[in-house]
């Protein structure tokens, strides 16, 4: 099964192509070569040109997705490119020198790119000067095309870290409500049970002592103990049955925001006003579980749900292979929880090639 596209996933995509962009810069070194053969060049040389630069093309797309995976300096692929580009550049040819400077800069302080940005602008022109060839239009060039790649390659990797950083977050402060959920629930019961237990183990106790010198005050003792730990299990599902409650309304503006933050368009219409607290209780865990699915099982770009007279459907088109059973904790649970208040579940893909979960209970 496919996995979901998150938005962290495009980013990524959107932030490695873009960054590709000052492997354009060398592309001007193909047509350079070309005016340098139709000049009289050897075409050997000219070929050798080409060769050194299709590889060198072809390595400089990696240093980049290795600074972003925060991976280790490409050593190697920064040698050999570097060698390549010194090979060039011996033949008067700039082109490839801004895109290696582009790869190198993730890997290095700040200042010790700029200094060897500045320090190859200098030197390669200083080295056209001495040739005797006029070197202000290679110095405007070079300058203009090694602060846009150098400075453009930093900034989409400070980009990348920010989306990254705001991503985590995300999911941090989802990992924290759920904590914290669940420690209100501990201290719920842990706060009920403390006293019930403790009451309990006390009054078991004071029965054993009891027991052989007045059996029947032993005997009353141990009804009592009965009765107690009868009220304290109502109290236990009562908070039980406080926590598991769901307000229908809430559960459907969260679930549609969650969805719409993985990039599936939700529209929701639902009658809810009507509808009694078990079954708005009832419908919310399915509309929970449905949403689950949508995010865990499907690639869904699309999500509609809609309540009307207790009747509960819930489609998407992200139906990616035939559906399978259905977990007994999940969609079968809900069904056997919908069936014993006399409702129906049903959970299948469509003719139009989605998926339609459709609950109706009693309103």
């Amino acid at each position: 099964m496919r996995r979901r596209v998150t938005k962290l996933d495009k980013v990524r995509w959107v932030i490695a192509y873009s960054t590709d962009f000052v492997n354009l810069f060398s592309l001007f070194g193909y047509y350079d070569l070309y005016v340098r053969w139709q000049a009289g060049v050897p075409w050997p040389v000219v070929l050798v040109g080409v060769v050194l630069l299709l590889v060198f093309n072809v390595l400089a797309i990696r240093p980049h997705r290795v600074a972003m995976r925060g991976g280790r300096r490409p050593t190697a692929t920064l040698a050999v490119t570097g060698a390549i580009i010194l090979v060039m550049a011996a033949g008067v040819f700039m082109w490839a020198i801004p895109a290696w400077l582009g790869m190198l800069g993730p890997f290095v302080r700040r200042r010790t790119i700029v200094i060897l940005s500045v320090l190859s602008v200098v030197l390669f022109n200083l080295y056209v000067a001495l040739l005797g060839a006029p070197p202000w239009g290679t110095l405007v060039v070079q300058s203009v095309f090694t602060a846009v790649g150098v400075g453009g390659v930093l900034t989409n990797l400070w980009l990348w870290r920010v989306a990254k950083e705001a991503y985590e977050g995300q999911e941090a402060q989802s990992r924290l409500a759920v904590s914290e959920e669940r420690l209100r629930f501990a201290r719920d019961l842990n706060a009920l049970l403390g006293q019930s237990l403790t009451d309990i183990a006390a009054r078991a106790e004071g029965a054993s002592r009891t027991l052989p010198a007045d059996p029947v005050a032993a005997a009353e003792e141990m009804f009592a103990v009965r009765d107690l730990a009868r009220r304290s299990l109502r109290e236990v599902r009562s908070v039980v049955q406080g926590y598991r409650a769901v307000d229908l309304d809430e559960m459907l503006a969260s679930v549609r925001a969650v969805l719409e933050a993985a990039d599936v368009r939700c529209t929701v219409r639902a009658e809810t006003g009507s509808l009694a607290p078990e079954t708005r209780t009832l419908l919310a865990t399915v509309v929970r579980e449905g949403a689950t699915n949508v995010l865990k099982h499907s690639t869904a770009e699309r999500c509609t749900i809609t309540i009307e007279d207790g009747v509960l459907e819930m489609s998407n088109d992200g139906v990616s292979g035939p559906a399978g059973a259905h977990a007994p904790n999940g969609l079968a649970g809900l069904a056997q929880r919908v069936r014993a208040v006399g409702g129906t579940l049903e959970a299948a893909p469509t003719h139009e090639g989605g998926y339609l979960l459709r609950a109706a209970v009693p309103a």
